[in-house]
């Protein structure tokens, strides 16, 4: 009887190293290389940055400096013709001051002639591609008649209103006319009311 019993315990014992075995080789195993092909596996690469947005570099102080000069012309009871050279500074693309000095020839209708010099401050607003509004604060030192053939020389002010029109003749220079009123109209201007004043001129970088 416990021969028998030895007997079944140890094919019991066989039977289950034998399922164990056979469970064990029908269990999946993955592929040996998963792991290193994880391992090697390049990391992604971030795209590069955009460059940064191109910065036009600012003007130079030259570049915003102009001169050139101005004839003027004016016919009624006084005939004159003046010559100011000017000088000038871009403030902004449109807008700009300057000054002028200048001298003036002028001729009476009662024959008396004379020899006049002043100067200016002047500011030009641009208006359109080739016209510009222009206010100017002028005085000019008169030598000023009596009636007894008598003279003085006194400073007379101006406050010239009005624009111009410029046309380039090459890349920095540039041609230019002017017709302007004195609003200020003081009992000493040579000028009648409203008389315009006309003005030729170059300017080089204008």
């Amino acid at each position: 009887m416990g021969s028998k019993i030895i007997a079944i315990l140890l094919a019991l014992g066989l039977l289950g190293a034998a399922v164990s075995g056979a469970m064990a080789q029908a269990a999946p195993t993955a592929p040996a290389d998963t792991a290193a092909v994880k391992a090697t596996a390049p990391a992604p690469v971030a795209a590069p940055a955009p460059p940064p947005p191109a910065q036009s570099s600012p003007s130079k102080p030259n570049d915003r400096i102009y001169y050139g000069g101005t004839v003027s012309l004016g016919f009624g009871s006084t005939t004159s013709i003046g010559i100011y050279p000017m000088l000038g500074y871009k403030l902004t693309p449109k807008l700009s001051a300057g000054v002028k000095v200048g001298y003036e020839y002028l001729s009476y209708d009662g024959g008396e002639s004379t020899h006049n010099y002043g100067g200016s401050v002047f500011g030009n607003y641009r208006i359109g591609r080739s016209l510009y509004a222009h206010a100017e604060y002028q005085s000019i030192n008169y030598e000023v008649f009596s009636g007894l053939g008598e003279s003085d020389r006194e400073w007379v002010p101006f406050m010239l209103v009005g624009g111009g029109f410029y046309k380039p003749i090459s890349p920095r220079t540039s041609l230019y006319a002017e017709v302007l009123f004195d609003v200020l109209q003081d009992e000493r201007s040579p000028y009648d009311d409203w008389e315009p004043i006309v003005s030729f001129g170059v300017g080089v970088g204008f």
